[in-house]
Parts: structure tokens; sequence; C-alpha cells
């Protein structure tokens, strides 16, 4: 086998990667994602590019008030070196959220990913967008005839 990876098997790595990553956030073990950041990630979500620090908080404060937080991915694509998934998330609603005292209400959200690797298997860039919408129905935080 050569030294580098066919673009095809390069695929079906970031693949396995980004399935990994899942994983540990179904395990709630976030340095399970982060040791397959590089040093230098760019993570934009909804388009506005964050920093590390703000993605960590964000993902603390996610476990923090859905502390059961499950991931289920319904699709994912991989094309050069980017991997996109289609993910459902169910969880309990057992922390504050957005200024609203746990209601143990079980609540759902989707979202999409889209991970850029490097060579070595390292994720560069990390995008997401979040369809909140079905839970904050759930929560009462919006009416629930809200389109």
């Amino acid at each position: 086998m050569s030294a580098t990876l066919t673009e095809q098997s390069a695929q079906e790595r970031n693949k396995e990667l980004a399935l990994s990553m899942v994983a540990s956030w179904n395990r709630w073990e976030l340095q399970g994602i982060i040791k397959h950041w590089a040093p230098d990630i760019q993570h934009f979500s909804e388009d506005r590019q964050i920093s590390s620090k703000v993605m960590v908080r964000a993902m603390e404060g996610g476990l923090a008030a859905f502390p059961d937080l499950h991931l289920d991915v319904k699709s994912i694509v991989a094309e050069g070196d980017r991997v996109c998934l289609r993910i459902t998330v169910t969880a309990s609603h057992q922390g504050e959220f957005r200024g609203k005292a746990p209601s143990g209400r079980k609540v759902t959200w989707y979202m999409l990913e889209e991970l850029r690797f490097n060579e070595a298997g390292q994720v560069i860039e990390h995008y997401d967008v979040f369809n909140y919408l079905p839970m904050l129905k759930e929560l009462d935080l919006v009416p629930a005839d809200v389109l």
C-alpha cells in the first residue's frame, strides 16, 4: 500500500473519524471530540466564526442543560476533504437553558455538521447549523404555532 491515502480511502477514514466524534458526544466525552481538532481549527456556527474556547464553552453548556443528549446520524456524505452529517438530537432538559429552569421534558432538535479534514485526519474547519425550533416549542420558549 502506498504511503499516501487514495481519495476514496481518505474519505472513508474521514467518515469514520466523524462518526467517532459523534460516538464521543454520545458518551458525553468532549475530549474525544477535541482530540480530533487541528491546533489551528476554524469553527463556524451559523456562518459566524467563533474560537475553540467559545465552541468548548457551548459544548459544555449543552451538556449541562441536556446531560443525556444523544446524536442520531441520519446521513453522512464525504466528498474530497469534507464530511457532512445530518443529525437528530434527543435529550432531556435537566439543566438551565436560555434562562429556563430544568423541566425534565424530552426535547428534539436537528443539526447539520460539515467537517473539513487535513491529510493527517485532523479537523481544520468545522461548520454547524442548528434547527432548535422543535426544542424551543417543547420548552415553551416560542409559541407552538411558529413555523
